[in-house]
């Protein structure tokens, strides 16, 4: 089957579909949605039952690089600056020092066992270098797996903010590769320049954002989303224009805003919740639609050689020299070895050597593909297995509660108070955003002129409002008292 016009709505629709529906039902069996979108994908494509013909890497890479926007951005806005703060420091390492060890191990396990040459073989390290912010966010948060002593905000941190790090060392070594007569030290101020302004841009922009999203007057809830999509795109297009890292902007964009009050931030999260979900599932189906079973098949052996290595040698070696100068229990350092899932991230970097035209981009792509499944089958499927041999899952009934949970979840408080604003009240012509209220306390409802106001972040509080504000405790209670009567 060839997709036309008429006919990508009515297919794409079905796969949709079916992908919720078996996604709906994997758990049963144990196996990560992730890989039954892909798996999906296979079915459907020139290989598979579906017959569908599609081998477009540019649209494949485009719709990759889309999806891997939403997916960065929904995880930042998820990352709870309080939680990561004490572990800046280890997610920093990993995701740096610990990608690089990771590509130069794997690279230089290629070599040995392969006819690839030495930049070619780094090249494949780099492409499968990070862990996947969309398996990794997915399979904990799906799976509701809570871990002891901040493991899931490093876990988290590691896995949002290494891709950046794996995308230069891509472009780095496809440049040598393309071009042999220039040396390792010439891509090195690519490197500084493309993580130094990501970082600025993403920072900048975040700044940015929360003024325009606070004070541009909208009128209608539902354009807000909108709005922080486009600042989204924004920020990853005028990061890459300017020769920044794009994906490494929009995931400090993100927990920038994250952690700030917002208007209408509960109807933000709940968007980009979503949407995260859905460019997981495209994504993957789009991936999976672009490989050929048939074509992977030679590749399976040394695919599973290097994919055995990654997992069990390069890895570990890169998590616990990373993290050498950290004090951390030996458990809690096998168990981050383990959560190196590698999913659809490295399949869209294999594009690019595609896009290259380089001589063994096609054996390049097979074997990231094969890596990435089995990553995810094996690894994905035991995460809650390992949290529990290894000793570093919390029980059942002390699963803490993130403050984005609330806000996606509308989670009941403890308590109801009402609050009169007089005259001489700090509160008085403040939008509620303004106001900085508290996580656990929300204004439900505003009692002006013997009417009900429902409000809202730009609601300014006037004269002789009574606010009927929910808490989850006293502590709440005394917070809130101090903004609004000082």
């Amino acid at each position: 089957m060839n997709l036309t016009t008429e006919n990508i709505l009515l297919v794409g629709s079905i796969l949709l579909f079916i992908s919720i529906v078996v996604g709906k039902t994997s758990y049963r069996f144990g196996v990560p949605t992730l890989l039954l979108f892909l798996t999906i994908g296979m079915l459907a494509g020139s290989d598979g039952i579906g017959g569908i013909q599609f081998d477009d890497p540019k649209l494949a890479q485009l719709i990759g690089i889309v999806s891997l926007n939403f997916i960065l951005f929904s995880g930042g806005l998820d990352t709870n600056w309080d939680a990561v703060k004490p572990v800046l420091k280890q997610g920093f390492a990993l995701s740096t020092l610990g990608v690089f060890l990771t590509a130069i191990t794997l690279g230089t396990f290629v070599f040995y066992i392969t006819d690839f040459t030495i930049y070619e073989s780094m090249l494949l390290g780099s492409i499968v270098s990070s862990t996947d912010a969309a398996a990794v966010f997915s399979i904990l948060r799906s799976k509701n797996i809570a871990l002891k002593n901040n493991l899931r905000p490093t876990l988290e941190l590691e896995s949002g903010s290494n891709d950046p790090m794996a995308y230069v060392l891509t472009l780095a070594f496809l440049t040598l590769v393309i071009n042999q007569d220039q040396s390792l030290v010439s891509i090195v101020p690519m490197f500084f320049q493309q993580m130094i302004l990501g970082a600025i841009a993403g920072f900048g922009f975040g700044k940015l954002s929360k003024i325009v999203i606070n004070n541009i007057q909208l009128g209608f809830e539902g354009l807000y989303p909108v709005l922080v999509i486009a600042l989204m795109f924004i920020t990853f297009s005028a990061t890459d224009f300017v020769g920044g890292n794009g994906f490494l902007a929009i995931y400090i964009c993100a927990v920038y805003l994250g952690n700030q009050d917002l208007i209408h931030k509960g109807t933000i999260l709940k968007m980009f919740d979503g949407i995260a979900w859905l460019m997981q599932i495209v994504l993957f189906l789009t991936l999976g639609l672009l490989v050929f079973p048939s074509q992977m098949i030679p590749y399976m052996g040394i695919g599973l050689l290097i994919s055995i290595f990654l997992i069990l040698v390069a890895r570990p070696v890169s998590v616990f020299v990373s993290l050498l100068f950290f004090k951390m229990k030996l458990r809690r350092r096998f168990y981050i070895s383990w959560v190196g899932l590698r999913g659809a991230v490295p399949i869209v970097f294999a594009t690019y050597p595609l896009l290259a035209g380089i001589d063994k981009a096609n054996v390049i792509f097979n074997i990231v593909f094969f890596i990435s499944v089995t990553s995810v089958l094996i690894q994905g499927t035991t995460l809650s297995l390992f949290s529990k041999w290894l000793h570093v899952a919390l029980p059942e009934e002390i699963k803490k509660v993130t403050e984005s949970d609330r806000y996606i979840l509308n989670l009941p408080k403890s308590a109801m108070e009402e609050m009169t604003i007089s005259e001489h009240s700090d509160a008085v012509n403040k939008r509620i955003v303004d106001l900085h209220f508290p996580s656990t306390a929300f204004i439900v409802m505003i009692k002006r002129n013997n009417k009900y106001v429902r409000p809202g972040g730009a609601t300014i509080i006037e004269a002789n409002d009574t606010l009927v504000i929910l808490l989850d405790d006293k502590e709440s209670l005394l917070e809130v008292r101090r903004i609004l009567y000082g």
